[in-house]
């Protein structure tokens, strides 16, 4: 496995809706393999393809384990299917948008449509802070970061932050 790199804003990449899957394949499980370990190794605990820079509707998260103990779930081609009426507001940050974090509200409970690492249909409910980070990772193939939620100053304050520390660790 290998370590892939991860594009923060203001990338443009990040705004693109991510193409769906045909079929998964060795060559598609291996790349699922290596998002898995670039997430773990942020740390973080969801990524989504186009966050290292392919457009494809992918996502790996791993809410209750790590790196030492995994317990990934891999979604191809994710899709929610049902949305609670109840929400939740978590502090979301993003390994996208390194060092900042909002609070965001997101549906408690969602019921998602998916291949998993085999390709093979699933459909699972899920709630708390699976379905918050599932939900913020679906974004990300829709061309939505988490920060897109919060008001326009707010925004672009913490893209010209990023942008800049970006600029200062590629200068070191």
């Amino acid at each position: 496995m290998s370590k892939l790199d991860i594009i923060s804003v203001p990338d443009p990449l990040l705004k693109t809706v991510s193409d769906p899957i045909g079929t998964v394949d060795d060559d598609l499980r291996k790349f699922m393999d290596n998002m898995l370990e670039t997430m773990y190794s942020a740390p973080g605990i969801g990524l989504a393809a186009i966050q290292v820079a392919v457009p494809k509707r992918v996502i790996v998260v791993d809410t209750e384990g790590d790196a030492e103990n995994p317990q990934p779930l891999f979604l191809v081609n994710p899709e929610i299917t049902w949305s609670s009426p109840e929400f939740n507001i978590y502090n979301e940050g993003c390994l996208s948008v390194p060092e900042h974090y909002a609070e965001v509200e997101r549906p408690e409970s969602v019921k998602v449509k998916y291949l998993d690492y085999n390709g093979k249909e699933q459909e699972q409910l899920m709630d708390g802070l699976t379905a918050t980070c599932v939900q913020h990772e679906i974004d990300h193939l829709n061309g939505v970061v988490f920060i897109d939620y919060l008001s326009r100053l707010r925004r672009n304050m913490i893209i010209k932050k990023v942008a800049k520390a970006t600029k200062e660790t590629v200068a070191l």
